[in-house]
């Protein structure tokens, strides 16, 4: 699908870059200090750091593409929801911190996720992991891992996934969430190498970086949880989808999302009606 972007490909992925960088810096400020922990309305954990970096975010966005709705996690949880659908042109997607969990576990697993999606489907995203210093990038022109603070030391190098390996698949899951059983049931006969936990949209990320091959999501997610690495991993070459295979999409009603499948396109999965 040949999408026309808002704006000028480089701009947008360079204004991308520095926002994710930017809200990445306002969380880290509030990482190592004694923050405060609150329960949202469906119990779900926030800290002053989620809000930090929807503040830079949302302005940042505004700037690079005045015309473009937004839809954020923070924002729409106070009921800051505006009007769009799967038939949208355009419009942001954005968890300014994916994983608060591990964010309050101080682990590193936590993410920048902002996602552009045209009609349904995510065509650019950016998936920042300040504490361990890993940004991914996904768009039309493939996907890209960048480690580094932003500095002139960075590495950046393309990244795409794999072939199904010979001694079986890695398959990533849920750190602090997810179902060990309905995973085995899913899994059935297929070979598993290893079975790796990882946090937030990390997970997506592995796949499209060549390191992990399945990600079975069999619980609840929004939206915002999953557009940015949707896009990295897409732009690698993945697949995102239902379970019974078809597309997955966006800009739903509610913004939940169904259980879905991530992988490289060479594992092989039994869909399910």
């Amino acid at each position: 699908m040949t999408i026309a972007l808002p704006a000028d490909a480089s701009a947008l992925e360079n204004g991308l870059i520095e926002i994710a960088r930017r809200a990445g810096a306002a969380m880290m400020k509030i990482y190592d200090t004694d923050f405060e922990v609150r329960s949202k309305d469906d119990t779900s954990p926030v800290t002053e750091a989620d809000d930090a970096a929807e503040a830079v975010i949302l302005p940042g966005l505004r700037a690079l593409t005045p015309d473009v709705k937004i839809v954020s996690e923070e924002s729409a949880a106070a009921g800051d929801i505006p009007d769009v659908n799967g038939d949208t042109d355009f419009f942001w997607l954005v968890d300014p911190l994916d994983g608060t969990k591990e964010f309050i576990k101080r682990n590193g697993e936590f993410t920048v996720n902002i996602a552009l999606i045209a009609k349904g489907v995510p065509v650019l995203g950016v998936v920042y992991a300040p504490a361990i210093e890993k940004l991914y990038y996904g768009g039309p022109d493939g996907a890209k891992l960048i480690e580094g603070n932003g500095d002139i030391d960075d590495t950046t190098r393309a990244i795409t996934v794999r072939d199904m390996p010979e001694d079986g698949v890695v398959v990533v899951g849920s750190r602090s969430h997810g179902d060990p059983e309905a995973m085995k049931a899913f899994l059935g006969d297929l070979a598993v190498k290893e079975l790796r936990p990882a946090g937030s949209s990390l997970k997506l990320c592995l796949l499209a970086e060549g390191v992990a091959d399945l990600y079975p999501r069999l619980g609840p997610t929004m939206e915002w949880d999953i557009g940015a690495g949707h896009a990295v991993l897409a732009a690698a070459g993945g697949v995102v989808e239902n379970m019974d295979g078809s597309r997955f999409a966006y800009g739903k009603a509610d913004f939940r999302n169904p259980f879905f499948i991530a992988r490289s396109p060479s594992v092989p999965v039994t869909h399910q009606d």
